[in-house]
């Protein structure tokens, strides 16, 4: 198997239809039916059902098509990551964000790498839920995430962060979106909600918080993306419990209470251990300082004594500096 067949498998897969797939390969038929039967030969079982009609995936085809397309995704990304070091950038990294941190942390995180390491292209995936973003880290499509812990494989190492309470979305005309002060938990027992999918830390967290407060939450809607979560809280399908830092996600009305005793939700750098990136400590510097300028505003310049300032050159590339208060990364047991 080669992948130009595989190429070619995908083609008919998604066409349905071999006339299809060669107009789309720019080839003829024959030869492309022929690279087919190949491809099947050497696997050693068919892959399609052909009709005269139209061509169906057999129960192998199907899991060979789920298994190209990534394989395929990838040797494209390694072409470009390639080419784009070969063009003089100093390094790729490719980072995946999860929930609230694609609006909040994600943009001031970009912002700093443009200024202080601009020969590394940053690769970004948001909205990704931590169970997705810890089998992209375990399989190297990631080199590094920002996630809500914890995580469940030993061969991830995690920097912990600064993070969030949960606040409470609510429809714009719920009979609380527009009242005073902090919301009891309790007071949402038996309202309609709509959740991140179960396994998710958020998911996790807002069971266990309802049952301490007496309930069990009864979720009538389950998406895996916050500004999908956040927009059917607008439709009035139901309220959520998000991380603060979800509110900037919102285009649809809706409204935040603050909750009494709010559940907290962590959050962490995570890598893979044996990770060969020499960029990972920067990245990790830099989410820090991120995380730190979202919380508590950019820092303040200190002003100089000197009357006549000294031009400083930044350097080319950031090397960050441990400091004591720096504990350096946990590794999990």
């Amino acid at each position: 198997m080669d992948l130009r067949q595989m190429r070619y498998f995908v083609a008919v897969a998604e066409e349905r239809h071999f006339g299809r797939a060669a107009e789309r390969l720019h080839m003829a038929q024959p030869p492309l039916s022929q690279q087919i039967k190949q491809l099947e030969a050497t696997l050693g079982t068919r892959l399609f059902e052909r009709t005269t009609r139209r061509v169906d995936l057999t129960d192998a085809g199907q899991l060979m098509l789920e298994r190209a397309r990534q394989i395929l995704a990838d040797v494209d990304a390694l072409t470009q990551d390639v080419r784009e070091v070969g063009d003089g950038a100093a390094g790729v990294l490719r980072v995946g964000f999860v929930g609230s941190a694609t609006y909040r942390v994600m943009p001031a995180l970009v912002q700093l790498a443009r200024s202080e390491l601009p020969g590394v292209r940053l690769h970004v995936m948001g909205e990704m839920l931590t169970p997705q973003i810890e089998q992209s880290l375990l399989e190297n499509r990631l080199d590094a995430a920002v996630l809500r812990p914890p995580v469940q494989s030993s061969e991830l190492l995690l920097d912990t962060l600064e993070g969030d309470s949960l606040v409470v979305a609510l429809p714009a005309h719920h009979r609380l979106a527009t009242g005073g002060g902090p919301v009891h938990l309790a007071e949402l027992a038996g309202e309609d909600f709509v959740g991140y999918p179960q396994g998710s830390t958020v998911a996790t967290i807002t069971s266990e918080a309802c049952r301490g407060a007496g309930f069990r939450p009864r979720v009538v809607q389950e998406a895996t993306e916050t500004s999908t979560l956040l927009a059917f809280v607008g439709a009035g399908m139901g309220l959520a419990l998000v991380p603060d830092g979800a509110r900037r996600a919102a285009a649809s009305p809706v409204a935040y209470r603050e909750l009494v005793t709010a559940p907290a939700v962590g959050l962490a750098v995570a890598w893979k251990r044996d990770s060969l990136s020499a960029l990972i400590p920067a990245f990790r510097s830099l989410v820090h300082r991120a995380v730190d300028e979202v919380r508590h505003g950019p820092a303040t310049p200190e002003p100089q004594n000197d009357p006549t300032p000294t031009k400083v050159t930044p350097p080319r590339h950031f090397v960050p500096t441990s400091t004591a208060s720096d504990p350096g990364p946990q590794e999990r047991p």
